[in-house]
């Protein structure tokens, strides 16, 4: 026995939406307020950095406690069209790997220095 069945229909009701909260002038001026002195935090934070690198890189000692500060030395040599000459070799039959590593071998490193402090 089959019995047929009804959808019974469902009327929701529309909600209400609660109205957006105005935004005042005083919220206006503390944002512009804090985005400023963001602004000069920012500028204090690399000031004090780059006194501190320039210190370490002239030899100065770091006070004995809870913190240190060093410098990291990093060569690299950026050879971004390495990839570039290997197709390039492959497709004129030569010894692209070797080709590379002389070219390489000649590249001057560049030198970067990162402060860390913990």
């Amino acid at each position: 026995m089959a019995t047929a069945r009804q959808s019974i229909p469902f009327v929701v009701p529309p909600q209400a939406v609660p109205a957006p909260e105005v935004i005042s002038q005083t919220e206006l001026a503390m944002f512009i307020s804090l985005r400023g002195r963001l602004h000069q935090l920012e500028t204090q934070v690399e000031s004090a950095e780059q006194s501190i690198r320039v210190r370490l890189e002239h030899g100065a000692l770091v006070e004995e406690g809870d913190h240190i500060a060093t410098l990291e030395e990093h060569f690299r040599r950026n050879v971004s069209w390495k990839e570039v000459v290997l197709r390039l070799a492959e497709r004129l039959r030569m010894d692209g790997a070797m080709y590379c590593a002389r070219i390489l071998a000649a590249t001057k490193p560049t030198r970067s220095v990162s402060l860390t402090i913990s």
